[in-house]
């Protein structure tokens, strides 16, 4: 994880894309109406965008892997280089680029826009530093985003084969699975011996993980093909090639399979159940060397204030109580009699709120949350300004990590528009998905969350590096922003599907209180499920993993509310002081129009907008 995330997404955070924006165009600098236009030096604005540019291409080339994310078809015969001397390297290098920043460029001699992408360089490279003191502290094989689950979901996705020469290197980074999965296996070791491991319960997931991944051909003889070799086969049918060459290639990359992948994780299942044997079930942030100092700075860094644990627990608290009486609101509409907490198991229990357990039931999901995004998607003009034009997929999360895997996500399309955005959707457990939940889940996800927010961001005229940054409250802040502004669309016309969307706000809020819970008041990991399972209407297994994902990602699960928090708070700022001046399309331009960005910069943008407006 160490290295992937200083070089993949520290820069670059997320998947990168690049796609079109129409019906309008982001505005990242209001015109001022009524003052005097400061004096800009353009020479000075083109050095640092110059500056810019070098420096992130120079992070992207450093990177092999996410070349290949980005649709950049070059080394991708090789993975990255995750060493602990790759890192400090990396170190270094931020701390040069810092001094050059600010020892070449005279901040006040900029544009207001580079002005803040002065700022977010200098917070980015200030943060990456930072960081460092917490190298060992991420876990680099959980069961959210560990790399042995990355490495073939990173093959399948994201290393395209339209070329015997694309095959070739396939095969040669099969090859170097062995050592690019033992270099973080060996890390993991390290930070092992150094008091920090995961809990004993993520480890069954990640050996089960590990298991599926090296089931089936070449690997065994159970009759089917494993993941590897099912993905490689399938990509090398398409070629427009002899049999001969088409067979060659095939049996060396079974070759590939089974001297390197075999063995790099076949050692790592070693390892892991080796510490499986000494963890702990201490859960939270607590336990480790430094627990507390390192808690806090995992929240400032998610919710980008300075928000200390109680105060999300506290606000977690009101926020569940409001979201209880809107729902019980909703109860008296559809006139069931009873307690909140017996709607909520007549929601767990009657099968009228989910799919069919089948193929059938999973293809229906699916093809239904398409069908809820084409018809928001057509209704936006009153709302946005810009729309996205890169096509999303809806995908089921592949079945070798679904019993893992979150409840959705979204992956980026590449930047050429060879790969489409995708909205995945576990269906491993159907019931965990109820009807009356898809309907924000799909907003949440695809539009107007986060396929429309990264198309926007896409297009920005802002340097390459603001656009791939990252700020989880921003980001995640839209997304649950995204799942309420429907409700005002017009959208949620069934009161089933409106207490869904308040069971997912309620969702976040509950994760304010578990989340500060776990790792700062020592809650165990039963406590918190337990709460989450008395306050939410959600399923049992949704509870169970959605704790599981909070101990392994601190302070994560508190962004979303409080940066959709803040999108209303400055919103509704906005109305009073703007009137009938007020846009709302305008508004959401100013959100999304700086890329993803701290919550106290972004109040900086909403008030300069309201400035410009008179």
């Amino acid at each position: 994880m160490r290295k992937l995330l200083m070089t993949g997404a520290a820069l670059l955070a997320l998947t990168a894309c690049d796609v079109s924006v129409t019906k309008g165009k982001v505005s990242t600098n209001p015109t001022k109406t009524n003052s005097v236009e400061k004096v800009v030096d353009k020479s000075a604005d083109q050095a640092i965008e110059d500056w810019f540019e070098i420096k992130f291409m120079e992070s992207v080339k450093r990177s092999p892997m996410f070349m290949a994310q980005m649709g950049i078809k070059e080394r991708m015969d090789e993975w990255d280089d995750v060493s602990r001397q790759a890192q400090l390297d990396e170190l270094e290098i931020y701390k040069t680029s810092l001094s050059e920043l600010q020892s070449k460029f005279d901040r006040s001699q900029l544009s207001e826009d580079r002005q803040l992408s002065y700022d977010m360089m200098e917070r980015f490279l200030t943060h990456q530093i930072e960081n460092d003191k917490y190298w060992q502290y991420g876990y680099p094989f959980n069961q959210m985003f560990g790399a042995h689950s990355r490495i073939p979901t990173f093959m399948k996705n994201q290393h395209p084969v339209s070329s015997v020469e694309d095959a070739e290197n396939y095969i040669k980074r099969l090859t170097g699975i062995n050592g690019y999965l033992g270099e973080i296996v060996s890390q993991s070791q390290a930070s092992a011996e150094a008091g920090i491991m995961p809990p004993k319960f993520v480890y069954e997931h990640v050996l089960r993980d590990g298991k599926n991944i090296t089931s089936g051909a070449p690997f065994d003889n159970s009759g089917t093909d494993s993941i590897f070799l099912s993905d490689f086969s399938d990509k090398v049918s398409k070629l427009n090639i002899d049999d001969d060459t088409r067979a060659d290639l095939m049996a060396r990359a079974k070759d590939a399979m089974i001297s390197s992948v075999g063995p790099a994780y076949a050692s790592f299942m070693d390892t892991m159940r080796k510490q499986q044997s000494m963890a702990s079930d201490d859960d939270g942030a607590w336990k480790l060397p430094n627990g507390g100092e390192f808690y806090a700075h995992r929240l400032k860094r998610m919710t980008t204030t300075d928000m200390s644990a109680d105060e999300i627990h506290d606000l977690g608290l009101r926020e569940v109580d409001r979201i209880h009486g809107e729902m019980r609101e909703i109860m008296k509409k559809v006139g069931f009699e009873g307690t909140l907490q017996d709607f909520f198991v007549h929601l767990k229990t009657d099968p009228k709120f989910v799919y069919e357990d089948s193929d059938e039931g999973r293809a229906a999901y699916i093809r239904d949350a398409a069908a809820m995004i084409d018809t928001i998607e057509g209704n936006l003009t009153d709302y946005f300004s810009f729309e996205p034009a890169t096509k999303l997929e809806v995908r089921a999360v592949e079945a070798f990590r679904e019993k893992s895997a979150g409840k959705a996500f979204y992956n980026r399309p590449a930047m050429d528009g060879s790969r489409p955005g995708i909205y995945y959707a576990n269906l491993y457990k159907i019931t965990d998905m109820p009807k009356y939940q898809m309907e924000a889940l799909a907003y949440h996800e695809g539009v107007p969350g986060h396929h429309m927010q990264f198309a926007v961001t896409q297009k920005l005229d802002i340097p390459k590096f603001q656009r791939f940054s990252s700020a989880t409250a921003h980001s995640e802040g839209w997304g649950l922003y995204s799942e309420y502004l429907p409700k005002e669309m017009g959208y949620y016309t069934d009161p089933y599907s409106d207490f869904g969307r308040l069971a997912m706000e309620l969702w976040r809020a509950g994760r304010l209180v578990v989340d500060t819970g776990l790792h700062h008041k020592k809650w165990t990991r039963q406590e918190a499920i337990d709460y989450l399972l008395t306050n939410t209407p959600n399923p049992e297994n949704d509870c169970v993993k959605a704790i599981e994902r909070y101990i392994v990602m601190p302070g994560q699960a508190t962004a979303y509310k409080i940066g959709m928090n803040k999108i209303l708070e400055l919103r509704e700022m906005s109305k009073q002081k703007l009137g009938d001046k007020f846009d709302i399309r305008e508004y959401h331009d100013v959100v999304l129009g700086s890329g993803p960005i701290p919550l106290s910069i972004l109040e900086q943008q909403v008030n300069r907008w309201i400035e410009s407006k008179g």
